[in-house]
């Protein structure tokens, strides 16, 4: 039987034993400064930070000694790209483990059955928001996503010269305009045909549009340019005319690609708060109609329960993260569909 360290080759469970090793070193280590009076408790982050250091020099320099150079920095750059996959993980953890925590505490029948009218302190719910985050998002989807898709076919099937040009240019800008910005436009818009102190939840859509539109084109544009060729030459050698080809072949090959970054937009502008804050107001009374009235969403409504806390603060802090944890739900729910429908619809292979 061959030995592996002789065969200069480490055992598999070398990676493991070395981490356990470091981190284990570095616990005991900040065990006995805290004993010793030299920090204030036992510093976990330190411990971690430190112990992956030492685990990454250890390893490194084991691998070397064993395996040789190349074989080391082969690990060396594993082991980097973990710790950053690892590293970009903990925030998105730590953000789902927390509003999981505190939402947790209002994720009850009544939250999603009552609105807060008449509501000055515990109790409620925010049934109101979430009727109106549902609607603004549709419909602001459906205002953008045929306008993006016939964009992003236009730019890649027929678009050519300075005309093409200025509209990639101009969906450029879009993409990095301020949501306050949005706002103001879907606002002013509005108040040119209804006058000033207009809010209805239609004006939110169109906002939020402002802010899709330029996201669903670009993603829209890469699925596109993702299309080979050759199914585009077969389907006009067949006869096929260029609209029934990007009908039937072009846009069936890359749904999947196109609801993908559909969702994206959605989930880019379902959380903003200032352009909604402007044109579609606030309102504690629940209210289905996008084209009367103002309209309560759920970014909104966790903005006013932190920022307008009354006499029991405890109970509108609640209700804000219950807010925060539903919208969460939300766009989760949506990811699901999405994925759902890209794939009832995206061409089967046989």
């Amino acid at each position: 039987m061959t030995n592996s360290l002789t065969a200069g080759k480490l055992p598999k469970n070398t990676t493991v034993l070395v981490l356990a090793a470091s981190l284990l070193i570095l616990t005991i280590l900040f065990v006995i400064l805290q004993l010793a009076g030299a920090t204030d408790g036992f510093n976990y982050v330190g411990a971690i930070v430190l112990g992956v250091i030492l685990f990454t020099v250890a390893m490194y320099a084991i691998s070397l000694a064993v395996e040789g150079p190349r074989k080391a920095t082969d690990r060396l750059a594993s082991i980097l790209v973990t710790a950053a996959f690892v590293l970009a993980l903990i925030p998105l953890i730590s953000l789902v483990f927390t509003v999981v925590t505190f939402g947790s505490a209002r994720f009850d029948i009544e939250f999603f059955t009552y609105s807060l009218r008449n509501i000055v302190g515990a109790g409620g719910g925010a049934i109101h928001a979430i009727v109106g985050t549902v609607e603004v998002t549709l419909a602001a989807t459906a205002l953008s996503v045929p306008i993006g898709m016939a964009t992003a076919i236009y730019l890649v099937e027929y678009g050519r010269g300075r005309l093409a040009q200025a509209i990639t240019f101009f969906v450029d800008v879009m993409t990095g305009i301020p949501s306050i910005v949005a706002g103001l436009f879907a606002y002013a818009l509005f108040v040119l045909f209804f006058g000033p102190g207009i809010r209805m939840g239609f004006g939110g859509a169109v906002a939020l549009s402002v802010l899709m539109i330029p996201i669903v084109v670009r993603s829209t544009e890469e699925m596109l340019k993702l299309v080979p060729n050759e199914l585009r030459e077969a389907a006009y050698a067949l006869g096929v005319p260029k609209w029934l080809t990007i009908v039937k072949v072009v846009l069936p090959t890359s749904i999947a690609g196109i609801l993908t970054g559909v969702m994206l937009a959605v989930a880019r502008v379902i959380g903003e708060t200032a352009p909604l804050l402007i044109v579609a107001g606030f309102t504690s009374n629940l209210n289905y109609d996008l084209f009367s009235d103002r309209m309560m969403t759920l970014p909104v409504f966790v903005y006013n329960q932190y920022v307008a806390q009354g006499q029991d603060a405890q109970a509108y802090i609640d209700r804000a993260w219950t807010g925060a944890l539903v919208l969460i739900l939300i766009v989760m729910l949506l990811n699901l569909i999405a994925r759902i429908v890209a794939r009832a619809f995206a061409p089967k292979i046989r």
